[in-house]
């Protein structure tokens, strides 16, 4: 979602409605106030022992989800009201994010989404459902099961601060998805079907939602990414992943051969080797930044290269710079789930110091600090100089 300035534009029929101003309903009694983002934010902590609202049974032109994981920020004076009133408040706050523009393409993506789906014939029936057993090795479902740092921790390695590897997916669930991407993409080359690349930076690979996997990657994030970020990542919305964008990457000599610098749409990232046969393309990591501090020099400690293993997931923040080195023989090609939070990109519009999980942040505060100790001795110092010329005169 756009966190340009067209956020905050919002019609004035839309906040009629919302406040309960406008002209009653229909029959002289004025309609319920309800209370306008514009006065009553979202809570900084959620009410966990609140239980959400489900919203899967309403036309929503947002994710059910969305609206779930929304309801435990709400202001305790919203808590109680009704379903409706809910959803009211909760879409003007989601609205910010999406102006009429992007809802039209938003409506437009459905729209080819459909179409792809009314008209591609799967290979692999089974990957469009969750079947966890199938899907995963047993240590990464005996740790999720367990759901404790301590049983996560078990089976990963934390190589840099904030990257996490740990063998995740089976060989023949790897076998299967590379399979049903070359079944897709030889559907799309019969068809002449122009398809959308999975962002602006790759021009091979393909979007996995939308040819009907989504369903599956939205449990593959609600009951496997989020229970590790809410651990490792809460600092940036982990415990609040509500939404995904699932692809495929493709790399090789005749096709893209290496990805430049950059950082993720998404707030938690995994990204899952499936082979085949490669050489070359390690990812290189480089620092943590927020917004502001995205292009600011890195410092050594946070050099890191990781070398992809089939099978092997490795985890980190969306804002933990990074980029792919080339890949030198061989076709490599990986899974990736960029996760999202709406509440956190909600909460972040409110902060300026981002030093609890940006490195930049972080020196800028401790340098803030180490000049206030100085200039605080200093004072001391002065103060101690001029008592002792006092007591000497």
């Amino acid at each position: 979602m756009s966190l340009d300035g067209a956020l905050d534009r919002r019609k004035d029929t839309h906040s009629a409605t919302l406040t309960g101003a406008g002209n009653g309903n229909g029959n002289g009694a004025l309609t319920t106030a309800i209370p306008s983002y514009s006065t009553h934010r979202l809570r900084l902590n959620p009410n966990t022992d609140h239980k959400p609202d489900s919203y899967e049974d309403l036309q929503l032109e947002f994710s059910p989800l969305l609206f779930s994981s929304l309801e435990r920020y709400l202001p305790p004076t919203l808590l109680n009201v009704s379903r409706e009133s809910k959803v009211q408040y909760m879409r003007e706050i989601l609205l910010r994010y999406s102006p009429e523009g992007e809802r039209t393409r938003v409506q437009k993506h459905r729209e080819y989404r459909q179409k792809i789906i009314s008209n591609y014939q799967p290979l692999h029936r089974e990957l469009y459902t969750m079947h966890a057993a199938n899907f995963f090795v047993p240590s990464f479902l005996k740790a999720v099961n367990e759901c404790t740092e301590e049983s996560f921790r078990s089976i990963m390695t934390e190589p840099s601060p904030g990257v996490f590897a740990f063998e995740m997916l089976q060989p023949h669930f790897c076998e299967l998805l590379l399979a049903e991407v070359e079944n897709f993409e030889k559907w799309v080359h019969e068809t002449k079907f122009r398809i959308m690349r999975p962002n602006t930076m790759n021009k091979h690979g393909a979007v996995l939602d939308d040819f009907g996997l989504e369903t599956m990657l939205d449990k593959l994030m609600e009951d496997f990414v989020r229970p590790m970020s809410r651990v490792f990542f809460p600092e940036v919305g982990g415990s609040t992943l509500d939404s995904h964008h699932g692809f495929v990457v493709e790399y090789g000599l005749d096709r893209d051969v290496d990805l430049g610098f950059h950082v993720d749409d998404s707030e938690v990232t995994i990204n899952v080797c499936l082979g085949k046969q490669f050489s070359g393309g390690e990812l290189f990591f480089r620092g943590i930044r927020c917004e502001k501090h995205v292009n600011t020099e890195t410092q050594s400690e946070e050099i890191f290269d990781y070398s992809h293993v089939p099978g092997r997931a490795v985890l980190h923040r969306g804002r933990h710079r990074h980029g792919a080195r080339a890949t030198t023989s061989g076709h490599r090609i990986n899974l990736l789930l960029w996760c999202r939070s709406s509440v956190f990109r909600e909460l972040r519009k409110y902060q300026k110091d981002f030093s609890s999980w940006c490195g930049e942040c972080q020196r800028e505060k401790k340098e803030r600090q180490r000049l206030s100790i100085t200039t605080t001795k200093l004072e001391l110092l002065k103060r101690e100089g001029e008592a002792a010329k006092e007591a000497a005169s």
